[in-house]
């Protein structure tokens, strides 16, 4: 990329609509919309007027009306990119959107390549690295909770919590610089015992981000929920109350289900990835086996396992599944268990389930998957028992695996650091370490870069962005 050009992109969706916006980034924005805008007013002059102003007048072509538009004013450094910018606001026929660019580029600017403006704002210090990351997230996120997760981002809470752990870490590495420039006279300046707070402050911050990685990474791409249990019990039942519709195939005969089913549901501005497994049982049916494996491959990957029992049935096969279901569970997944077909069970076959469920420490909720009259009670179980509330309390989430790979990095750092602070090596020989908790720091935020890096993060982003 060039940054000294001044670029041009369709900033919506190519296609036909209502209106389409056109955005224009550079030292030569004004001098180039003027060219092609006659402004209403009949003032030209687009570099005169007044930032964050808009103007009313027409694209034209050797004389002739292109189209009506509104174009915007931004003037540097007050602007997205932190340089001259402008949008121009024009009616959304694909034709007359190539024509405005094709005009654009005519008369001297370049077209944009992916994440370009994102890219400049980052260059220009408008954005770091952190909050560019964020619009992307923002732009692809499919529910509530996602894009309230990116909006954080954006707004740098990440990023403030990260320059604040740095800059501690950097005027504690100037006060140990300082004592070796007077290592002959013995003067200490940095204090162990601050040393020891600042480590034990960016630990507890890494563990907890690493910590919700997992929980973060779900809310951003749908929390993977598996819905199992012996045959027969109304996991397809449930699964299309959930939905809707009837995605599953409901059927009396064990062993219907023979391949996971898979769907999205959005509760309470949460994103569910729900996969409805086939019954786990013991059956020669090579077919079925293979559903069963991969029913077992859903629970390890979920973050919270729906598992259906039927009180109806036999009491000892629903509990061999429930403790099938908690072995092969990953450390921190969640379970939640409904006891379904409550319209037909007997009182004393729900409570022998029931105990069983207490004992254990398990989340249940009794309910009859025919009957949609239990859905808000079925969402909200979803809801608590997933941990999703915690999100909601939680300040900040890292949601970004280049971000996890540089907490991972701190992490190994700080195990180092903490090694020498109780072997009492002395505070100078622990530097290369701290720098190193430093660097990785700044990774995340931007203030260190490659362009190979660069390029990879803003190749991701639509054109336009």
């Amino acid at each position: 990329m060039n940054f000294h050009n001044t670029i041009c992109a369709i900033a919506t969706p190519t296609r036909e609509g209502a209106i389409a916006v056109i955005r224009i980034s550079g030292d030569e924005t004004f001098k180039i919309v003027g060219k092609i805008f006659v402004s209403a007013s009949k003032n030209k002059d687009l570099s005169k007027a007044g930032t964050h102003t808009l103007h009313y007048g027409e694209i034209k072509e050797n004389g002739e009306t292109v189209d009506e538009v509104l174009v915007a004013i931004y003037k540097s450094p007050h602007s997205y990119t932190g340089e001259d910018s402008a949008e121009i606001f024009c009616h959304g026929s694909i034709y007359i959107q190539k024509k405005i660019v094709q005009l654009l580029i005519n008369n001297g600017a370049t077209l944009a390549q992916p994440g370009e403006f994102t890219m400049r704002a980052f260059l220009n210090h408008k954005i770091d690295l952190a909050q560019a990351e964020g619009v992307a997230d923002l732009i692809s996120s499919k529910s509530k909770a996602a894009a309230t997760l990116a909006i954080k981002q954006l707004k740098g809470d990440f990023s403030k919590q990260i320059n604040n752990l740095r800059q501690k870490l950097i005027d504690l590495l100037s006060l140990i610089e300082l004592e070796l420039d007077f290592s002959e006279e013995d003067v200490e300046f940095a204090d162990r015992s601050e040393l020891i707070g600042i480590i034990t402050q960016i630990e507890e911050w890494t563990d907890n981000l690493i910590k919700n990685f997992k929980l973060g990474n779900a809310i951003k791409e749908g929390v993977p929920v598996a819905i199992t249990g012996i045959p027969n019990v109304g996991k397809s039942t449930l699964l299309n109350l959930l939905l809707n519709e009837n995605k599953a195939i409901v059927s009396e005969i064990p062993g219907t289900t023979r391949d996971i089913v898979e769907d999205v549901i959005n509760i309470d501005g949460v994103r569910f990835r729900l996969i409805d497994t086939a019954g786990i049982r013991e059956t020669n049916d090579v077919v079925e086996n293979l559903g069963i494996e991969r029913s077992l491959q859903a629970i390890k990957k979920a973050l919270l396992n729906i598992v259906v029992a039927d009180p109806t049935q036999d009491l000892n096969e629903n509990i061999k599944h429930i403790e099938n279901v908690i072995s092969n569970s990953v450390e921190g997944s969640k379970i939640l268990v409904f006891i379904n077909k409550i319209d037909k069970a007997s009182d004393g076959e729900i409570k022998s389930l029931e105990k069983f469920l207490s004992d254990k420490g398990l989340n249940y909720l009794k309910i009859s998957a025919k009957d949609k009259s239990y859905l808000t009670e079925i969402n909200n179980a979803i809801i608590s028992t997933s941990g999703i509330g915690k999100f909601f309390e939680e300040e900040t989430f890292a949601i970004n695996q280049r971000h996890y790979q540089a907490l991972t990095n701190i992490k190994n750092s700080i195990v180092e650091v903490k090694k020498g602070l109780e072997m009492e090596l002395p505070t100078d020989l622990l530097t290369q370490e701290l720098k190193q908790i430093m660097f990785y720091l700044g990774e995340i935020s931007g203030e260190i870069t490659t362009d190979d890096l660069l390029g990879n993060i803003f190749s991701k982003f639509c054109i336009g962005k």
